[in-house]
Parts: C-alpha cells; structure tokens; sequence
C-alpha cells in the first residue's frame, strides 16, 4: 500500500525509510498495542525490555501520524500543566514524587538514543520564558525547583538586557536557562525507537485500524484483514480514539495546536534568534514553543489561547504569531505549516491505568500537548504496571479523571471556557 504522509518539517526530513505491512492474518501475541506513536512504541520497547518480545503494534494509518509527528520537538521538565490539579489526587508525599519523576525525561531520552544508536537531531538546551514580574517570580521558584532535583544541570534565571543572550526578542523580561532540557527530532526519534522494538522480535502493522475489540481473559482486536489475540492490551490513540472505546473517550476532549517552519536561515541570523541554538516556551496557560533545527530553520508553534477555532488562513495566522515575536523574520519565507489535534483530560494531566472491569486491558491519552518528553517516562511507568507492578506506577494512576460530558456536539464552547478559565487562574498563579 502506498504511504500517503502529512506534509510537515518532520515527514521532510525522516532519516529512517521504515515501512510496515497491514495484517492480513489471525494472528497470536502476548501484548497488542493499538496506536504507532510515542505512548504504543515507547510502552511496547519497555516491555521488550522487560523480557516480553511477543508484542503486536497496530497502526490505523502510519508511524507517527499523530501528534508524535506534529509536535514541536522540545524536550522539557514536567509532567502535564499545572501539578497543583492533581495535589487532591496525591496528597503532598505523591505531588513531589511526581515532580521528581518528571525530571527524567531528557535522560531516558539521551539513554535510548545513546543504547539504540538513534539518528534525532538531540542538542540540549532549553529556556523558559517570561513577558512580565509576575512570570519572573514564578521562574524564580523553578529555578529553586528545578536545581533542587538537578544540581549538577547548568540552570539559570536571567533578567532585564541579559535575556539576548538566551533569546533575540524583545518580548522577553526573564529566561530560565536549564541546559538539561533540550530538543529532539521526534518522528526520527520514534522511527529508531520502531527500529529497536522490532530487532526484539516485535511485529508492526501500519494501515491497520482496529476495528473492533472482545475483552476477555484473551483479548481479541478485529481489523479489516485480520485479528489479534492477546493476553493484554493496550490502548494507545490518545486524540484518535474516535469513540472506539467509549469508557475512555468520555475522558478526553481535542484541541489543536499548529506549527510553522520556515526557509533555512543564515547562521548570523540563526545566532541572532538563539544564541544557545536552543529550544523555548514561554509559561503562559498556552504556550508559544519554537527552536532552530539542525537545518538553520525556525521551527514555530502556538494554538488559539481563548475562543477555539481553526484559523481559516493557518499559514497567515501562524506567522503573525511568530512575527510577535521576531518582527525582524518579516522577510522570512514560511516552507510549512500544519496542525493537529491533541487530547487533553479535564486535569491536563496524562489518563493512565487499567480498565476497572478488565485488569489485563491498559490505556494512556490526554498529552495536552506535552507529550515528547512526558511520554517516554509515564511510559516507562506503565510498562512497570503492565508486568512487575510498580509503586510509582499505583501513585500515577491513582489520579482521578473525570467525565467530559457533551463533548461532541459542544466541543468549542468547551474549550473556549476551559481556555478562558485556564488564563484567568494563570494570571493568579504567575503564569500571565
């Protein structure tokens, strides 16, 4: 079957020509994946390791279709949005925990790329930015935070004139510098990852939605040419569920983020946006992110920050936002521009576990957008769960997700008052 691919920055610019049957056959597997991004491979390459090779991974369309292939590439700290949504969940003793645990996400990353010999484009470094007081003081507890977990890391609050030496922009009063954190070529970085799962003996199908599941003490997944049985599953489309599995579809709800990259750019002009040749977001509830490729371009993202709508001109829309940013890129000549959705729970926090009435059926969605880096530690979590069991695995999936009830047919109004509700209680918690 031919591969019709989304044109992005990272379907140009693969390095791994990695192709996939569909299934055409009954066939038999101790773990079947259903979903081809970081959460199916990520969890499926754990296992392996783990000493369990008999894994199935089913793909509806291709490797990397979803928001693995549409992201922004930046390896940060943290685990969701805000962890504060969560304090009721796990008390004090589990929210620092989790603030410990979200710290190791560019060093699992680094490890397999390192283990795997992983072409991705990794460089470190990484700033967090701030517009105003009220963020600077917010960066200054981060660096407290972060340093606190990571002392021997090269991180630095930076003020006033100061900040061009991490950022050319004037948008900018304060950068947290965290040379630990940095950026990735993401789909390369799940293709090598794809790779390393099948010298495991790991069978991939692409082109092939499940259409259809039985649970059972053996599990059986139905596509259109053929079927999967297993002893377990796990459910892996986060935005792409589609309803397929109602019970945790009525836990997420997508939004969508959009990303732009430009023409290769001169390394004067490259130096001059990021003289760390590094990766950025700023702490607003919804974030720009960008950073410069290995390539000299600009890779741009944002998302509508209140009223939740497609832009009718994406590419237009898009470069006003970067040009707020840079007003000198005026000139600068947009290669690509995409979007995608991507599904978000009610806490902005990852949805993870085991179904309630079917202990050998797993699940992980609603990324919000952060996924990269969060999902190679969750799910190295839970593939802890899937086999041995773990404590940080009973603490993660201890949190409550609630219910998003008239989803499909008020979605934007949906999003809209989250949106709005999300800047209001930024603005409290020194975020705006």
């Amino acid at each position: 079957m031919i591969k019709i691919e989304t044109p992005t920055y990272y379907t140009a610019t693969r390095k791994y020509e990695l192709s996939f049957p569909s299934l055409e056959a009954d066939i038999e597997a101790d773990v079947v994946v259903i979903g081809g991004g970081f959460a199916g491979i990520n969890t499926a390459l754990e296992l392996a390791e783990k000493g369990i090779k008999d894994i199935v991974v089913l793909e509806a369309r291709y490797l990397g279709f979803g928001g693995t292939g549409r992201n922004g590439g930046q390896i940060m700290a943290g685990i969701g949005h805000d962890l504060d949504t969560i304090r009721k969940d796990v008390g004090e003793e589990g929210l620092r925990r989790i603030f410990e645990i979200s710290d190791m996400g560019a060093d699992v990353i680094k490890q397999r790329i390192e283990k795997y010999d992983i072409d991705a484009d990794f460089r470190h470094g990484y700033a967090y930015l701030g517009f105003n007081s009220r963020q600077e003081k917010t960066l200054r507890e981060w660096e407290k935070e972060f340093r606190s977990i990571a002392p021997d890391q090269d991180i630095q609050l930076i003020t006033g004139a100061d900040v061009q030496s991490v950022v050319g922009s004037d948008a900018y009063s304060c950068a947290l510098k965290h040379m630990g954190s940095g950026q990735v070529h993401s789909l390369n970085l799940l293709l090598g990852e794809a790779k390393a799962l099948t010298g495991y003996g790991a069978r991939i199908f692409e082109n092939s939605p499940a259409l259809s599941v039985e649970y059972g003490e053996t599990v059986k997944v139905r596509t259109a040419k053929g079927s999967v049985r297993a002893s377990k599953l796990l459910w892996a489309c986060d935005s792409f569920n589609n309803g397929i599995e109602p019970e945790l579809d009525r836990k997420i709800i997508n939004t969508y983020a959009f990303q732009l990259v430009t023409e290769p750019l001169s390394d004067e002009l490259i130096h001059r946006i990021s003289p760390i040749r590094g990766a950025y977001s700023d702490i607003r509830p919804v974030i720009d992110y960008f950073r410069v490729t290995n390539e000299n371009r600009l890779l741009f993202g944002s998302a509508t920050r209140v009223i939740e709508h497609i832009p009718n001109d994406l590419k237009g829309w898009q470069r006003a936002q970067m040009l707020k940013i840079f007003p000198y890129l005026d000139n600068v000549k947009i290669d690509l521009c995409w979007g995608g959705p991507m599904a978000c729970t009610a806490k902005l926090f990852p949805h993870l576990g085991a179904m309630r009435e079917h202990p050998n059926v797993f699940f992980v969605q609603g990324w919000a957008g952060f996924g990269v880096t969060p999902s190679h530690i969750i799910c190295k979590i839970l593939a802890e769960g899937m086999s041995e069991g773990s404590d940080r695995y009973d603490l993660v999936t201890s949190v409550n997700q609630v219910d998003i009830w008239g989803k499909y047919k008020f979605r934007p109004a949906i999003l809209t008052a989250g949106k709005a509700w999300h800047q209001l209680s930024g603005y409290w918690m020194g975020r705006r």
